[in-house]
C-alpha cells in the first residue's frame, strides 16, 4: 500500500492555524495549501446526520456555545463562528470540494459513542467514494478503522494512540482505565491490522510503538525541539504553532 504521501511532508494539525486563523477552518486549510503542507482534520456527525469538520465534542472552546455538536443540526452549527472570526464550521462535503486534491489529507474520525459504527463508517466512505485526491484515515476508535478497511482496503488507515488518556476522554466511563490501557497498548492492532500508527510524540518510545513495525506518525509537534525528538522514533510529524522545514 502506498503511504508516501503522508510521510514525505510535515502534516498541518487542523490546518495551518494561528491566533488569527481558527483551527479546522477554510482559512486554515487554504493556508496549509499555500505552503504545500498536507492537512490533518476532524470529522464528526451533527444531529441531523451531516458530516462536519470539528474537533471537540462540545462547541464551547471554539464558539462559546454551551452545546454539544451531536445535539445540533447543521443549520444550528452554520450560524456559529469560530474563535471570534467570521469562519464557520465546515460541512465535510464543502471541505472536500475546497481541497479538491490540492494536498493530501489525514482525516481523523472522531469517536462517537452514541452512533452506530457501521452507519458512521458507511456514511463517511460514501462521502469519499468520488474524491480523487490522496487521503488516509485515522481514529482512536480501532473498530472504526477495522470497519473502514473492510469497505476500502485500498485506502491507508491507522490507529491513533496515547499513553496519557484521562477519564474525560472516555465520557466518564467506569472502566475508563481499562479503555485507556487498551489505547496506550494499541491492544486491537492484531485484529485491526492498521497500515500506520499515529502516537503522542512525548510517549515515544514504548513497548507498543517499538513492537509496531509499520509507518509511524507523531503528534502534536509544536517546536523544532519537539520535532527533533519525535523524528528519532517516527517517520513523520503532525504539527502546529510553528513552521517546520519541508524536506527536499
Amino acid at each position: 500500500m502506498q503511504l508516501d504521501f503522508i510521510l514525505k511532508k510535515p502534516i498541518a494539525h487542523r490546518g495551518l492555524h494561528d491566533e488569527n486563523i481558527p483551527e479546522n477552518s477554510f482559512s486554515a486549510f487554504q493556508a496549509a495549501i499555500a505552503c504545500g503542507f498536507p492537512i490533518e482534520m476532524d470529522v464528526r456527525i451533527s444531529k441531523d446526520g451531516k458530516l462536519v469538520v470539528f474537533h471537540d465534542d462540545g462547541l464551547g472552546r471554539m464558539t462559546n456555545a454551551n452545546l454539544l455538536v451531536k445535539d445540533c443540526s447543521f443549520e444550528d452549527l452554520s450560524v456559529l463562528r469560530l474563535a471570534g472570526s467570521q469562519e464557520r464550521i465546515p460541512l465535510f462535503s464543502d471541505f472536500l470540494n475546497e481541497i479538491d486534491g490540492k494536498v493530501p489529507l489525514l482525516i481523523e474520525l472522531k469517536n462517537l459513542p452514541n452512533v452506530n459504527t457501521k452507519d458512521f463508517i458507511k456514511l463517511f466512505a460514501d462521502e469519499m467514494k468520488d474524491y480523487k485526491g490522496e487521503y488516509a484515515v485515522q481514529s482512536f476508535q480501532p473498530f472504526y478503522i477495522k470497519a473502514f478497511k473492510e469497505l476500502r482496503p485500498d485506502i491507508p488507515a491507522g490507529v491513533l494512540a496515547t499513553a496519557q488518556s484521562s477519564k474525560a476522554d472516555f465520557a466518564g466511563s467506569p472502566i475508563w482505565r481499562i479503555k485507556a490501557r487498551a489505547v496506550r497498548n494499541m491492544s486491537f492492532n492484531k485484529s485491526v491490522k492498521p497500515d500506520f500508527i499515529s502516537y503522542n510524540f512525548g510517549d515515544y518510545p514504548n513497548k507498543a510503538t517499538e513492537k509496531f513495525t509499520g509507518a509511524k506518525l507523531a503528534w502534536t509537534i509544536r517546536s523544532p525541539e519537539d520535532e527533533e525528538y519525535a523524528r528519532r522514533y517516527a517517520d513523520n510529524i503532525i504539527f502546529e504553532n510553528y513552521l517546520p522545514k519541508i524536506p527536499e
